[in-house]
């Protein structure tokens, strides 16, 4: 690994999510079909008004239920109110309570991947916390416009303290 282009990382902040259920379209991916992940957006911008019981305007990408091989599900969706009236084509998940270290990101999702490995290979193994076995996601500001590049994304990692800090 070529150490002189690593990844900056931004400094997470820590915060406390309430409780959210977001709905959307979802599948399967792993590490080798994860670059279809913007199809699925792209079918969920185009769905996007006809989802009921939307609470909100910014948009989330859930990594959800792993399957222990390195599969997981995304969801691609919004904040909704309740499933009542949700259509069975639509994917939901439940994020419950949590803390997270939030870390923004701004311009390209190019490099988005990169923050991704920085964040689980470099920034969590010397950090005093550990992940959750909890939902990840991305959140998209209301003003997130992915040709201009405008806007925020933050990655939602759910951690807690580690039961003893980490030696760096």
């Amino acid at each position: 690994m070529d150490t002189s282009k690593k990844y900056k990382l931004p400094v997470p902040r820590f915060t406390k999510s309430p409780f959210l259920l977001v709905a959307g379209w979802g599948g399967r991916f792993t590490q080798d079909t994860a670059q279809d992940i913007p199809s699925l957006w792209a079918k969920f911008l185009a769905d996007i008004e006809h989802i009921p019981n939307r609470e909100g305007d910014e948009t989330y990408g859930v990594c959800c239920n792993p399957d222990g091989k390195g599969g997981f599900e995304y969801i691609a969706g919004v904040r909704v109110s309740t499933r009542d009236d949700l259509p069975e084509h639509y994917r939901w998940v439940e994020l419950q309570e949590q803390n997270y270290a939030v870390f923004e990101h701004r311009g390209s999702l190019d490099n988005l991947g990169q923050m991704f490995q920085a964040i689980w290979n470099d920034w969590l193994p010397s950090s005093d916390y550990e992940a959750v076995d909890a939902p990840e996601f991305e959140r998209y500001s209301p003003d997130y416009d992915v040709q201009t590049l405008t806007g925020v994304l933050e990655i939602w990692l759910p951690v807690k303290p580690r039961a003893s800090p980490a030696r760096g």
